[in-house]
């Protein structure tokens, strides 16, 4: 018994409870970084003179604050401030108070009370300005705060009696910016002034028209012109002012009372005002235009300059008093004089009538007595004559684009000032004749050249530099001549023009294109002396490789368009040569209807048939074909081949025929280039066959891979006028390619690490896709990227094994991704006009020595070509060079048109025979997924550091060719001993 209970108590005490674990909370680490306002207060106090806390203002100015500790550090500034005897450190304090209310994601309410409050007790005048400077700061961060603005406009009123022209300066600008029109303000008389009541804002700032000080005077125009950009309009009473202050002694004041003239002039143009001295009332446009012709004449260059600015704006003055700016005498329509009624009025009114004994004393006088009134001061009149004769450069190019702005609005005036253009070609500065030029283009369409205005004109062409060369034959494909003359002129000019300047000849012809299809009745009776034909004698044929003769045939044949009497002056020679340069240079010959010669010029029917019905059919078949690849899915893998294959052709060709059209067509074509690539890269043969069986088929697939990474380049960059899907369409192909080589990798077993990283790599490029293109995945259904977003979470736990396996199968089932065409594609596109590559004889050169090379080049929708464009050079034993042109070597001509003109310089060793190098064209690109981290990067304001950001991935830089290789000829020689 002793033995049970024993063994009872035993068990009773060695019974185990299991008490179910309760996991303890883990515990958050917070990570705080030290306060920017303790660290600032700690450095302030430790500061034993004013040149110790002036040195830590400047330590903590360069450092980033964050936005939570702006209005702790803004307190500490604040308290400091107070205690500061020394005006610099002040100066600092008030400084950093502006620079941190403009932290991004900070309002500067709550220390708007404060700032004001410092301007109470400070006696310095620069600190004082720079507070109020800090109040503009502040004001313009509070834009939805009108008490807080009145606040400060009030403010600003009660400092404008300040003795120091930079406060008052400050004041002015802040009511400029912050002024409300509609609110009347009270000016109290704490100003110094007797003006009491309610006054608005414009009427305070025109009060310092006036001041002592030049630059308050200039002050106070700006902010009345602020006022104006903010959209309030000036009240008409200020005109008189502005006026007066044209006579002010001081340049900048001068200045800105010609803009405050002119922004007047647009607002009350049709306004009635008084000619000072006399009952004779004119416009207000009329009378501002003459005021500011007269500041053509003003003794600083900068006013004139500004004023022949303005003048070429006010489109709304009268036609007299335009045409007076270009006679330095006073014309008749500009004075006011009695009629005879009146001057006989006044005579019967005096008892005096003519005696007859003095001959012709009742005669009218043409001197002008004190009762005649001129309507346009004396110094306005020729102001544009003064413009275009200035010493400075300057205001003669300034003279000569107002002259262009007002003609472009007036025929009449366009004819007028014809001469004044033409006579600036001859100017001593390039740039002067070169605007000239150009403006003489822009209003061609209004002026038809007489021919001694054409001999001047031509005289031009002997100009070396090429940018005006080509300039004035620009300007010749837009001029009227009025005679035959002309036309036999301008062409013996070009021709010339050609024999000096070689290299001018694609100009040259395409001048003698449009002057030829805009003349053919004044080159109709030239015929027969241009072409050396006779009635009667045959004449010996020209050589068709002299330039000067093909320019003459391109003349002629323009002409012949729209003149169907003309072919029949033609020779036999004549229409064999039309037939050579129909085809050779058929963007310089147009098609002709040449009778009984159909047979052999059969493409008038071709030509005539592309209109705007056949661009609207190319287009409705390109999305045809689009629509039939679509279908692709249901087909088995020779017959989607094929499909592909057909429809890559047709698009090809639909480019070739169809010029609007080719961008949008070589596009789809390659898009559709990359589809097939893949498609034969996952073939069923290649994947159910072990690895060393396949060695050849697993080449093939890399190198597919490989070439559709280069198109998915080329058709990101090599194309403009992209949208957002097209973009994303882009970056799906290529995760499919980068797919793809991932695979190639893990079956030909090069290695676990690089497989690993690149893994990891793979993983990067889908998050960044999702991060760039989240918009448009809803149109990515069903597609590669959709199902591996889907897989995402299995994908980043898996093995890289595991990871290829899932990739493998996900991209063998996706199918093709429809590509929505844009509304409009264009393709990059490069012309290398010189060197031709026609010649044979090879540029000679020393050995080690270097050559020069002339590129001349047209460029295609190419966006920013200073930084993307290259030249590249290869030689024959390989090796490559790549030049960057400077940026100074583009010119644009047009809209999406480029022209490079540079030099290559060349070098290499000695070679025993001559041989070629090839010179094309590269468009450089750079494509990296990274652009939201850097984008979010660059508006972080005040952070201690960018440790938290991602590193951005790796970016892809390659180059594509866009132009067609050119062959020239060198031969470097060896060097005499």
């Amino acid at each position: 018994m002793a033995a049970h209970l024993k063994k009872r108590v035993y068990e009773e005490f060695s019974k185990v409870v299991q008490i179910p674990h309760e996991e303890a909370p883990a515990r958050k680490l917070r990570l705080s970084k030290p306060s920017k306002s303790a660290a600032l207060h700690i450095d302030l106090c430790k500061a034993t003179n004013s040149t110790d806390a002036l040195q830590y203002l400047l330590q903590f100015a360069r450092k980033p604050v964050e936005v939570e500790s702006v209005e702790g550090v803004v307190r500490i500034l604040l308290e400091h401030y107070y205690k500061e005897t020394d005006n610099s450190v002040r100066l600092k304090i008030a400084s950093l108070l502006g620079l941190l209310s403009k932290t991004q994601g900070f309002s500067p309410d709550c220390i708007v009370d404060d700032a004001i409050n410092t301007l109470n007790n400070e006696k310095s005048h620069q600190v004082l300005a720079q507070l109020l400077d800090t109040l503009l700061v502040i004001g313009t961060q509070l834009p939805e705060s009108p008490t807080a603005r009145l606040r400060l406009i009030e403010v600003a009123c009660k400092h404008l009696s300040d003795t120091s022209f930079g406060v008052r300066n400050k004041c002015l600008q802040l009511l400029g910016c912050l002024g409300i029109v509609d609110t009347p303000l009270t000016k109290d008389e704490g100003l110094g002034t007797s003006l009491g009541g309610m006054r608005d804002v414009q009427n305070i700032i025109s009060d310092y028209f006036g001041d002592q000080d030049p630059r308050v005077r200039t002050a106070a125009i700006k902010a009345m012109l602020q006022l104006h950009e903010r959209g309030m309009k000036i009240h008409q009473i200020i005109y008189e002012q502005a006026c007066r202050l044209l006579s002010d002694d001081y340049e900048q004041v001068r200045s800105a009372a010609v803009q405050m003239v002119w922004v007047l002039s647009q607002l009350y143009p049709e306004s009635i005002v008084p000619i000072p001295s006399s009952n004779e009332e004119i416009r207000l446009v009329d009378d501002a235009f003459g005021k500011i012709s007269h500041m053509v004449s003003d003794g600083s260059w900068m006013v004139r300059v500004q004023a022949a600015k303005t003048l070429g704006s006010m489109l709304q003055v009268s036609p007299h008093f335009l045409e007076q700016t270009l006679d330095k005498k006073l014309m008749s329509d500009l004075r006011r004089k009695r009629t005879a009624h009146e001057r006989a009025k006044e005579l019967f009114a005096s008892g005096e009538f003519s005696s007859g004994r003095k001959w012709a004393d009742d005669a009218p006088k043409e001197k002008l007595d004190t009762n005649t009134v001129n309507l346009i001061a004396s110094g306005a009149c020729g102001a544009f004559v003064h413009g275009l004769e200035d010493e400075m450069f300057e205001v003669r190019i300034a003279a000569v684009e107002a002259l262009c702005q007002l003609a472009r609005s007036s025929a009449s005036f366009a004819e007028k000032c014809l001469d004044f253009l033409v006579d600036m070609f001859n100017d001593e500065i390039e740039e002067v004749r070169l605007q000239s030029i150009h403006v003489l283009r822009e209003i061609s369409t209004h002026i038809t050249l007489r021919e001694d205005q054409l001999d001047t004109v031509l005289a031009v062409l002997e100009d070396s530099s090429r940018d005006i060369r080509e300039a004035l034959h620009e300007l010749l494909c837009y001029t009227n001549v009025s005679t035959k003359e002309c036309i036999q002129l301008a062409l013996l000019d070009l021709l010339k023009n050609l024999n000096k300047y070689p290299t001018d000849r694609n100009s040259v012809w395409k001048c003698l294109k449009f002057l030829g299809s805009r003349h053919p009745t004044l080159v109709l009776p030239l015929v027969p002396e241009l072409l050396s034909t006779h009635p009667y004698f045959d004449t010996p044929e020209p050589d068709m490789d002299d330039p000067a003769y093909i320019a003459v045939l391109v003349l002629v044949f323009n002409a012949a368009k729209s003149c169907p009497t003309m072919p029949a002056l033609f020779s036999d020679h004549t229409f064999r040569h039309y037939a050579y340069l129909r085809d050779s240079l058929s963007h310089l010959v147009p098609p002709l209807r040449l009778p009984g010669r159909k047979q052999i010029y059969g493409l008038d029917s071709v030509d005539s048939g592309c209109g705007t019905g056949s661009v609207e059919s190319a287009q409705l078949f390109l999305q045809q074909s689009l629509n039939r690849v679509s279908t692709i899915q249901n087909l088995e893998a020779p017959g989607a081949q094929d499909l592909l294959d057909f429809t890559i052709r047709d698009l090809q060709r639909l480019g070739e025929l169809q010029t609007e059209l080719a961008g949008a067509a070589d596009f789809c074509a390659t898009y559709l280039r990359c589809q097939l690539l893949l498609m034969k890269a996952l073939q069923e043969k290649l994947w159910s066959m072990a690895v060393p069986l396949c060695l050849k088929q697993n080449v093939t697939a890399t190198a597919a891979a490989q070439q559709i990474l280069e198109e998915t380049y080329k058709l990101e960059f090599l194309y403009s006028g992209l949208e957002s899907r097209q973009v994303a369409s882009i970056h799906h192909v290529r995760l499919q390619a980068k797919a793809l080589q991932l695979i190639l990798m893990a079956r030909t077993r090069q290695g676990l690490d690089p497989l690993i990283s690149s893994c990891e790599k793979f993983l990067q490029d889908i998050e960044s896709f999702q991060r760039l293109f989240l918009t448009e995945l809803p149109h990515l259904q069903d597609s590669f990227v959709d199902k591996l977003l889907e897989l995402m979470p299995r994908l980043s736990s898996c093995k890289p094994v595991e990871l290829v396996k899932i990739l493998q199968t996900t991209l063998r089932q996706s199918g093709l991704l429809q590509l929505r065409l844009p509304e409009q594609i264009h393709r990059a596109t490069a012309t290398i006009i010189e060197p031709t590559g026609e010649s044979d004889n090879p540029l000679r050169f020393t050995s080690g020595l270097v050559v020069a090379l002339d590129i001349d080049a047209t460029l295609e929708h190419v966006q920013d070509p200073q930084n993307t464009v290259k030249v590249q050079v290869l030689y024959p034993d390989g090796q490559s060079h790549v030049i960057h042109p400077k940026p100074g070597d583009f010119r644009k001509p047009g809209p999406n048109r480029h022209r490079l003109i540079t030099q290559v310089y060349l070098s290499h060793w000695a070679w025993t025979e001559p041989s070629q190098i090839e010179v094309r064209l590269l468009l450089a690109y750079t494509s990296s997924s990274s652009s939201s981290s850097t984008s979010s990067a660059s508006k972080l304001g005040w952070s201690d550091s960018m440790d938290t950001l991602l590193p951005p991935e790796a970016a892809v830089e390659g180059t594509i060719q866009f132009s067609k290789p050119v062959k020239v000829y060198i031969m470097p020689k060896p060097a005499r001993r």
